[in-house]
């Protein structure tokens, strides 16, 4: 515990932000980091509790109250290796996190948490910046050949841990750019390009292969990927898209937002965007269907881009601003949240169920919706039973619908078809607690194993799976 009285002597201070009028103007990251000795108060905010909490709530459980000890002390190279123990990829998380470790923070019973996500993401950023990131190939191989399909973040870590291992690993991505949604999902004003590039850069001195533009099961058999190496891990994601399959789907102008989101950070790559195929919500009236990250990033696209006006819809009731009787402390709030982006311009609007689209000459103009009515949660499935509110009806003008409503999971056809894996009630692929498919030595990490979440959840699932096929592999010797 660095400083016994921290939490009642210092207030929390979060990292300055850029005027929202100057962050519009570009698609850069737009925080501006707390000087060094106020992140060493900040740290000592930390109360090192008998039970760290907000450890457990961590999805890869980091060592959280040992490197705010360490930053409150200025050990800062001994904080990034605390770090490094069980995160792989601190720069990702620091800044895309929903931190649940805060949630989870003693300190948040009765007042505001400490700033674990940001004391996180200045430890790996001071770490670089003092050139302590440095490739660390293993010492010795094994000579087992390990192949992991897709470089998203469940992909990255499994394939640095298992290289780590001494493993001889080989990541293939179906696109033209490396990083899954970290490069194509994820806009660049919550997470620049050259993060993930200078991350990547590291994984390849230290031995890990990377090949693009191979989508397994389309341009490469994997039955034939599978038959080449001595253990097959799937971390394709959860890429098949929740449809609104509703009278005037059909017409121009609407979109799914992982149709809009990669678009635009190809341009951000420097990239030629097909112009019979571009989008942008410059000069037009846009409308966002769905709450969540996605549609979050939708919404801080579209204002950059310069749209006209923007508004969200969510089908969901508003939710409470604090929490409620049922939902305690230390578990995840379900509160009203807003992002950086809706700082930015939105109007947002709770419980609406979209009916129908039209328009003219094949082009989107209206929205046609109902508001609805909830009922008390029921105990039993936790659902509330909602209802359309009678005369409710209404229509708004609008150029461009995206689509954030979610992924139904993992896509079929394909990878999954040929080999055969089994899938779980969800979808999902159905694996072991190692992490194992149906299919011996094949396994599965990420979305494509657990469904739509968060990248901390993806990295923590791709451990694991390093882990069984290390196992796995080494018990074959």
């Amino acid at each position: 515990m660095g400083d016994i009285k921290g939490f009642t002597k210092y207030d929390r201070k979060d990292f300055k932000k850029e005027p929202v009028l100057e962050r519009l103007k570009h698609w850069q990251e737009f925080y501006k980091p707390l000087p060094e000795e106020e992140l060493r108060r900040q740290g000592g905010r930390c109360m090192d509790c008998g039970v760290p909490f907000c450890q457990s709530g961590c999805p890869i459980g980091n060592i959280i109250p040992d490197w705010n000890d360490l930053v409150y002390n200025s050990r800062w190279q001994e904080a990034i290796e605390r770090l490094h123990k069980t995160n792989n990829f601190p720069e990702f998380t620091g800044r895309v996190c929903p931190a649940p470790c805060e949630n989870a923070c003693v300190l948040a019973i009765n007042q505001s948490s400490v700033t674990i996500k940001n004391i996180e993401l200045s430890i790996i950023e001071k770490a670089y910046e003092e050139g302590w990131i440095k490739p660390q190939p293993p010492r010795h191989r094994t000579g087992k050949k390990v192949a992991v399909v897709g470089s998203g973040p469940a992909g990255l870590a499994c394939a640095d841990q298992l290289n780590k291992m001494g493993h001889i690993v080989t990541v293939y991505e179906k696109n033209e750019v490396l990083g899954g949604l970290l490069t194509l999902g994820i806009p660049d004003f919550k997470l620049e390009k050259g993060i993930v590039e200078r991350r990547l850069k590291r994984m390849h001195q230290e031995g890990a292969v990377f090949k693009t533009n191979v989508h397994v099961g389309v341009n490469l058999s994997a039955k034939e990927l599978m038959s080449k190496c001595d253990g097959l891990v799937l971390c394709g994601g959860a890429e098949a898209t929740r449809e609104l399959p509703i009278p005037g789907r059909e017409l121009e102008g609407i979109y799914q937002a992982m149709f809009y989101l990669p678009q635009q950070n190809r341009r951000g790559l420097g990239q030629h965007v097909n112009s019979n195929l571009s989008i942008t919500a410059k000069g037009k009236r846009v409308i966002i269907l769905g709450g969540g990250d996605t549609g979050s990033d939708c919404l801080g696209t579209a204002n950059r881009q310069g749209a006209l006006e923007v508004k969200q819809y969510e089908l969901l009731p508003e939710p409470p601003k604090e929490r409620a009787l049922d939902n305690p402390w230390p578990q995840w709030a379900f509160i009203q949240r807003s992002s950086t982006s809706h700082e930015e311009g939105v109007e947002r609007d709770y419980g609406i169920l979209t009916q129908r689209f039209s328009g003219e000459g094949g082009r989107l103009q209206k929205l046609h919706a109902i508001r609805l009515e909830y009922g008390p949660k029921d105990p039993k499935t936790g659902q509330r039973p909602f209802k359309e509110i009678p005369g409710s009806e209404f229509a708004v003008d609008v150029d461009m619908v995206l689509l954030a409503l979610g992924f139904t999971g993992p896509v079929k056809k394909g990878m999954l078809e040929e080999l055969g894996v089994e899938l779980d009630a969800r979808g999902n692929v159905k694996h072991d607690r190692n992490k194992m498919t149906s299919l011996p030595g094949v396994f599965t990490a990420g979305d494509m194993a657990r469904g739509q979440s968060l990248v901390v959840w993806a990295i923590q699932e791709g451990r694991a799976a390093a882990d069984g096929v290390d196992r796995y592999l080494m018990a074959k010797r």
